[in-house]
């Protein structure tokens, strides 16, 4: 990645493994090893915790918004901002499958809103 944007020259890159805590540097087979106590271990240990929290909840966030947008997205006529006026209403999809067809007509209009309480009301 760094060759495809032409700076592994200009930044510093390191890696942690995470049992030992062994430092290593890319084309160095030599891990350095840093006092567990070291302030500069346990700053190097929370960049790892925190590029490794911020992946994990991206990647969550990405996966739940994917499952909720789902369902909305296999009813014919309903699109991606339909789908955000009714998210940003009403939450999620399990309350929109039960909301009354009127607000449904108040929040999308009245083709799009009929087909997706139709499309619940065929689900149950």
């Amino acid at each position: 990645s760094l060759n495809a944007l032409n700076i592994y020259n200009q930044i510093a890159v390191i890696g942690i493994a995470k049992r030992l805590e062994e430092i290593y540097f890319p084309g160095d087979p030599v891990p350095l090893y840093l006092d567990k106590n070291s302030t500069t271990l346990k700053l190097i240990q929370n960049l790892r915790n925190e590029a490794h929290r911020f992946g994990i909840t991206f990647h969550r966030k990405k996966r739940s918004l994917s499952m909720l947008k789902s369902d909305l997205e296999n009813i014919p006529g309903v699109g991606e901002k339909s789908i955000e006026k009714l998210l940003g209403k009403f939450r999620d999809v399990e309350t929109i499958s039960n909301v009354p067809l009127k607000e449904l007509k108040d929040v999308i209009g009245i083709k799009i809103g009929t087909a997706v309480y139709e499309y619940f009301k065929r689900k149950t």
